[in-house]
């Protein structure tokens, strides 16, 4: 057999793609941080996860798009090269890179917390270790090990998703009893805009954090049979969420008053707390868990992945580059995980507001990336007509998601701090172009 025949066999169709993309998505963006969203936008934070989906399909589009005309490795980083320069591909690589690290030490932490609600007694430190070595475990079953945890993972999500819209529809209609729905119209007679424009304005990012995972899609894109069908896969996903988000956020808002919604508790649990349904806890306790650590382990493959399209690029040590057995970038890996170890311990040990505030900082990082997938694509690719009006929507509903986040105290200082950090990459980018141009 010919290895063009084996990487033939070894590639995966659009619809698998579009399964990973859904288990790479869902995760406690949305089973716990919806919570945050409806508590500052009150029952029009339906709107916002519309526009979030939007948002979101655009960049994917503009991303799968490049990569149907150009398949590459380093995806979003090798695009922003391609586009604007090495300057361009070295800091969208390690701004991703430190982003997603902090992301994932704050994701670890919050599982040991979730877990704890089943083992009260094993210490937070422990429970970060465990997961971080299964999905270490996951990574180094190489690629096709990781397609299928994460298509495991997106079956029991959404399937949690589904089973509230199932109990929730019941609670509604009357039969499950336990008291009548809290009509979202008739709350203190404010309707659907409770908090007004700049509730909604404040919500729009907790809303693009649900939809957060796109560039780990992108990435993967390079594994399709059919480069070109990548668009597809993500339209499917896309659409698929925004279904699922949409109707179980509009049942929760309708069972249980807005204000009664609270950060520490997914809004799926207080939506049925007063129905006496002893499972509820224990399954969507399962969901935060599984969604997680799936979403954990996407990032941890996808700035494995990134840090070592650096390496091949010079733009990190060599060494990062070396793949052992399944393709596995071992070195880099590594970095990772040491990488990772830090963020759980600072984690643990910095007060919980101020590493709130880096996670925050971290998250809005993600979004600048997407900004500058929009810049790499219209840079790339012949914009016209509706494909340039479609830029220019996703550019805004973006740019309103970070400038929202001026009107809440804590996603404003997570705002500034993102811009500390990005003001680093870039005197460390400005330092090392000069190295080049030395070097050259």
């Amino acid at each position: 057999m010919s290895k063009q025949q084996t990487d033939s066999q070894t590639k995966i169709p659009w619809w698998q793609l579009t399964l990973i993309g859904v288990g790479c998505t869902i995760g406690t963006g949305f089973f716990l941080g919806s919570a945050l969203a409806i508590k500052q936008g009150g029952p029009a934070v339906i709107l916002t996860f519309l526009l979030a989906a939007a948002g979101t399909y655009i960049v994917f589009d503009a991303l799968a798009r490049m990569t149907a005309e150009d398949p590459e490795k380093g995806s979003f980083r090798s695009y922003a090269k391609k586009a604007y320069g090495r300057w361009a591909g070295f800091s969208n690589g390690w701004v991703y890179w430190t982003s997603e690290l902090l992301i994932m030490g704050s994701q670890l932490t919050a599982l040991a917390i979730f877990s704890q609600f089943w083992f009260p007694h094993m210490p937070l430190w422990l429970l970060s270790a465990i997961y971080g070595l299964l999905g270490i475990g996951i990574i180094i079953t190489g690629v096709s090990g990781f397609e299928r945890f994460e298509n495991i993972f997106a079956v029991i999500k959404t399937a949690a998703i589904v089973m509230f819209i199932i109990i929730a529809a019941l609670a509604v209609s009357g039969v499950l009893g336990g008291g009548q729905a809290e009509r979202p119209l008739e709350w203190n007679g404010r309707g659907l805009f409770p908090a007004g424009v700049t509730g909604l304005w404040a919500a729009l990012i907790y809303a693009f954090y649900a939809f957060g995972g796109i560039e780990v899609m992108g990435i993967m894109a390079n594994e399709l049979k059919d480069p070109k069908e990548a668009p597809k896969s993500g339209k499917v996903m896309l659409t698929v969420l925004a279904i699922i988000y949409v109707t179980s956020l509009g049942l929760a808002i309708f069972l249980v008053s807005w204000e009664k919604y609270n950060a520490d508790e997914s809004p799926f649990i207080t939506a049925l707390a007063k129905y006496d349904l002893a499972f509820v806890p224990h399954v969507f306790n399962g969901a935060l868990v599984i969604g997680g650590f799936s979403t954990m382990v996407a990032s941890l493959y996808a700035i494995t992945t990134i840090l070592s399209t650096l390496a091949e690029d010079k733009d990190a040590p060599a060494f990062f580059a070396k793949t052992g057995k399944r393709g596995v970038p071992y070195h880099a890996l590594c970095l990772t995980v040491s990488g990772l170890a830090a963020s759980i311990v600072v984690a643990l040990l910095l007060p919980e507001k101020i590493y709130e505030y880096l996670t925050t900082a971290a998250g809005l990082m993600l979004l600048y990336t997407w900004i500058f997938i929009l810049f790499s694509y219209s840079k790339l690719m012949d914009l016209s007509g509706k494909t340039n009006v479609k830029w220019w929507a996703g550019l805004f509903l973006i740019a309103a998601a970070v400038s929202g986040t001026l009107f809440d105290k804590t996603s404003r200082v997570g705002f500034f701090i993102s811009l500390l950090f990005l003001a680093v990459i870039a005197l460390v980018t400005f330092l090392m172009r000069k190295k080049w141009k030395q070097a050259s």
